[in-house]
């Protein structure tokens, strides 16, 4: 059957740098009893618990605004995708390609302006190649998350506008734990895909100086289950138009199939995920510093849905209608260090390096369609400066490198090598009550695509500086930075037929780097009871590289095509809480996040595609010493902004409870957790994803955890 084209994808992303964190036992000393005590939530009051704790400096709050989820959050949150786990937050967004590939959105930017990091570099896979491609982060055996917004990201790159994910593990430990054997483990069900899943780390002190870690986990789902129909309203009448039109032409079985797949409900066929990891670490931590390695394999199996109409001509003529999945592996090798120089100029020099060999095929049934092999590689170092008089700062370089073949037929992107050098400082400086920062960076990229005869370089600075000043429990603030971002080789290579988007994909050799001025203006309030935390932010870019659909047919398949020019983004970011009554040793408090992007091309080419539209979020919680209990409420308003031959998605209402039981109140490492989300079964649809239009979001789902740290 051959019915109307509609809407198709792709994307890409890169990767930056930011890390540390609170390990679940305490730095090099063991659990102290206020660590055992302290509830593990994705609130982002400024406790120990939550703030970021950048390689750099000990808090970084002055050019950016902050959010973790950890503990019982991230146990109850736990999906296969890192984008599907975050999207709670202020200003974050998600990709929801597919169940098994998922990447955050961050004030409405995808692709290589949003960092995603392991444990503080890139993930070094090639999820930033398109959006069908995973993530290759195991987010069962992760003990924390990290999102950092604002201008201070471009410390780890220029191109990271949206801000920078850090999902940070303990493959490389950062601490001797107090027991002889310490055991992190996490499992969980989720009835809307039949989701089984468990993780489960171990680390084991040699000497009192030596310790390993172990860890793995596996993830078993069949296809997703929705609260409707699959396909859209709008790709709906037009599949029942079709039908109508196949019936009048007496084409009874074309319309028969037409109208089967427009009522199709429940289950979005293909949608199923397989994966597993395994991973091993050792680590040397002394009083003068420590270093450790890590080795790890990434495995995952998942389903490609398909795109009504996305039979592709193949050369023999003939459609190829076969579902498609992917085949994924990664093995990484990993190695951090921090060495202390004393009391001179610089306190530590702190080394993070990376190494992936990484393979993914995408499959057209039992027969292989494209092949990607990649090997990356990514190395940071930092020397940490003393503070002096409330001066403090750090200076670094880091190196990237990436060699990407792509093999078969279907190849979109040629065989490809990207090298990027970057050099940065970040000075801060606090006097009374006034903060100021400023960081500065320049970064060389060299991108080649040999079989083409074509390589290209760029250089860009970047530059920002930011100031806050306390007014009691109140920080009010601005910052500014100028950015500049090399185009990736997707935008600059793309030309062909790409199986698992559905799509033609055409680059631009010519692309220019993109710049851009950024601007932010905060307030900020905590206080044990009260806390807020309210973002305007504005973007104007010069150059800036979008992927749009162009109308036009390649192949059978409808094309996508980079293109450049300047545009304008502004947004509004709020997250907020208060602490209303105690009744006993029971709290009660409510939350609430709102966040809104507009994002325009400039000369009225209309507006940036798949912008997530104004969003809010409320919630009540009881927080007891054994119990807690939250009932959440998420409204999403319909995106009618949109580009050419992007659809309009229609708003959304979701109601999600969660409730925490600790069997032993004396330690909170010990959790059952139950939830059901998206209680009235709604069909909801992210307008920043590629596939919207037939890949709803999760119907009605009850899911059942258990967290235990021992």
């Amino acid at each position: 059957m051959k019915i109307p084209r509609f809407h198709v994808f792709a994307a890409s992303m890169t990767a930056l740098s930011v890390a540390l964190s609170v390990p679940a036992y305490a730095q090099q000393t063991g659990t102290t009893d206020a660590t055992k005590a302290a509830p593990q939530t994705d609130d982002f009051h400024g406790t120990e618990e939550i703030v970021v704790t950048a390689p750099y400096v000990e808090r970084l709050d002055i050019l950016s605004g902050t959010s973790a989820v950890t503990g019982d959050v991230l146990a109850e949150k736990t999906r296969a995708q890192l984008g599907d786990i975050l999207s709670s937050l202020p200003g974050v967004s998600a990709t929801s390609f597919s169940p098994g590939a998922s990447r955050p959105v961050l004030r409405g930017y995808q692709g290589n302006r949003v960092a995603v990091l392991t444990d503080g570099i890139g993930n070094i896979d090639a999820s930033n190649t398109s959006a069908d491609h995973a993530v290759t982060i195991d987010t069962l055996t992760v003990e924390r998350i990290e999102v950092l917004r604002g201008p201070a990201v471009l410390l780890f790159g220029g191109q990271a506008v949206g801000g920078a994910v850090n999902a940070l593990d303990k493959r490389i430990p950062r601490a001797i734990p107090d027991e002889a054997v310490h055991v992190d483990a996490l499992a969980g069900y989720g009835s809307a895909a039949h989701d089984w899943s468990g993780g489960a780390s171990v680390d084991v002190p040699l000497t009192e100086r030596v310790v390993v870690h172990l860890d793995g986990s596996y993830r078993n789902s069949d296809d997703l289950r929705t609260g409707g129909y699959i396909l859209a309203p709008s790709l709906r009448a037009e599949v029942l138009d079709f039908a109508a039109e196949e019936t009048s032409e007496g084409n009874l079985d074309e319309a028969a199939e037409a109208r089967e797949l427009a009522d199709q409900s429940g289950r979005i066929p293909n949608s199923a995920v397989k994966s597993w990891t395994a991973a091993g670490g050792i680590a040397f931590i002394d009083d003068g510093g420590n270093m450790g390695l890590s080795y790890s394999i990434y495995d995952t199996n998942y389903g490609i849905p398909a795109r009504p109409g996305s039979g592709h001509a193949h050369g023999d003529g003939g459609e190829e209608e076969a579902p498609v999945t992917i085949g994924m592996r990664q093995y990484r090798f990993d190695v951090r260090g921090e060495l202390d120089l004393g009391d001179g100029v610089f306190e530590k020099l702190r080394l993070r390096a990376g190494y992936a060999n990484y393979s993914h095929t995408e499959f057209e049934g039992d027969e292989i369609g494209t092949i990607f092999n990649s090997k990356g590689f990514e190395g940071r170092a930092e020397f940490i400066q003393n503070d002096r008089g409330g001066w403090r700062g750090a200076s670094g370089a880091q190196y990237q490198s990436r060699n990407l073949d792509a093999i078969g037929a279907e190849a979109f992107v040629p065989p490809n090598k990207s090298r990027q050098f970057g050099l940065f400082t970040l000075q801060e400086f606090t006097t009374g009550n006034l903060d100021a920062e400023v960081a500065l960076r320049f970064d060389t990229a060299e991108l080649r695509a040999d079989i083409l005869g074509i390589s290209r370089s760029f250089n860009n600075v970047s530059g920002a500086f930011g100031v806050g000043y306390h007014i009691g429990d109140l920080k009010i603030g601005a910052n500014l930075s100028r950015t500049g971002r090399a185009p990736a080789v997707e935008e600059l290579f793309s030309n062909g037929p790409h199986i698992a988007t559905q799509a033609f994909e055409v680059g631009d050799p010519l692309l220019k780097s993109e710049r851009a001025w950024n601007g932010e203006l905060y307030a900020r309030y905590d206080t044990a009871n009260t806390a807020f935390n309210l973002t305007l932010y504005t973007n104007r870019f010069d150059n800036f590289i979008y992927e749009a659909e162009t109308g036009a047919v390649e192949d059978d398949l409808p094309v996508f095509q980079y293109f450049q020019n300047d545009a304008k983004v502004w947004g509004v970011e709020f997250q907020g809480s208060q602490n209303v009554a105690r009744f006993g040793d029971v709290d009660l408090k409510v939350d609430a996040v709102a966040d809104y992007t507009r994002a325009k091309i400039s000369g009225g080419a209309g507006n940036v595609p798949r912008i997530p539209p104004l969003r809010v979020l409320g919630g009540v919680e009881l927080n007891g010493t054994r119990l807690d209990l939250r009932g959440e409420v998420e409204w999403s308003d319909a995106q009618t902004k949109t580009a050419p031959f992007e659809t309009a998605t229609n708003g959304f209402t979701l109601v999600n409870a969660t409730a925490t039981w600790r069997p032993f109140d004396s330690d909170r490492n010990i959790a059952l957790i139950a939830s059901a989300n998206n209680i009235f079964d709604v069909v909801a649809r992210r307008s920043a994803s590629f596939t919207k239009d037939f890949v709803p979001l999760s119907g009605r789902d009850f899911r059942l955890s258990a967290r235990i740290s021992f």
